[in-house]
């Protein structure tokens, strides 16, 4: 083999080393590039990922605080609307204790009750003695009816006529008036005690103004607010 062969099946031998080189390298580069794109690919979707998981947090972070909003300002109402029924409640009680001041205005109806409101105090207490506490513009109305009264009790009890003390020492309060709006009043009515002091009985009429009240509420409430949605 002289020189010119060598020479030429060195040159093939070149060649074809660099044609599998660049085979090889273009292998490489494809490979590689698919790698890439597939890397990206998983970073692009873990980014994803990522924001939908943190979209959905906050989405849920916005659900709950509109749910609290929606909740305080639901109980908000509600208080209101409780508030107001209240305001209309005790607008009616105050209401229907100032028509009490017109009862003892009428003297001769007023006296008759006075005595009732007594017997009815007596049937409570069943004590043969008692102290009995009136307003002091109600004193010339109450000693009168106090023999009919003890001898009604005494026929109803089957008991003994009871012993009245009057107190003339300490009254009721009296009725309000515009100069004491806010102090201690009596619409009307009596207090009797045993004359220990243990057992009393208020039977004012703003006593059993509140007791009808509370036995009522109720029934008010459901007259008036029946129609209204909880």
């Amino acid at each position: 083999m002289n020189d010119t062969d060598v020479s030429k099946q060195i040159q093939q031998m070149v060649r074809f080393i660099r044609q599998e080189a660049e085979e090889k390298a273009n292998e490489i580069s494809v490979s590689a590039e698919e790698e890439f794109n597939i890397e990206k690919l998983q970073l692009v979707e873990a980014e994803k990922k990522k924001i939908r998981q943190e979209y959905e947090r906050k989405e849920k972070q916005v659900e709950v605080r509109r749910k609290i909003e929606y909740s305080m300002q639901l109980n908000a109402s509600r208080i209101k609307v409780l508030q107001a029924q209240d305001d209309l409640v005790n607008s009616m009680k105050e209401a229907a204790g100032k028509e009490l001041l017109n009862v003892s205005h009428g003297h001769h109806e007023y006296k008759k009750l006075l005595k009732e409101l007594i017997v009815q105090s007596l049937l409570r207490l069943k004590e043969p003695a008692v102290l009995l506490r009136c307003r002091k513009d109600d004193l010339h109305l109450v000693e009168p009816v106090l023999h009919s009264a003890k001898h009604e009790y005494s026929e109803k009890a089957a008991v003994h006529s009871p012993e009245i003390i009057v107190d003339t020492h300490v009254y009721l309060p009296p009725p309000p008036s515009h100069n004491h709006d806010h102090g201690l009043f009596c619409s009307g009515g009596v207090v009797l005690a045993s004359r220990d002091g243990k057992i009393v009985f208020e039977n004012t009429l703003d006593a059993r103004l509140d007791v009808v009240f509370r036995k009522k509420l109720p029934e008010i409430r459901k007259l008036l607010f029946s129609q209204v949605v909880a």
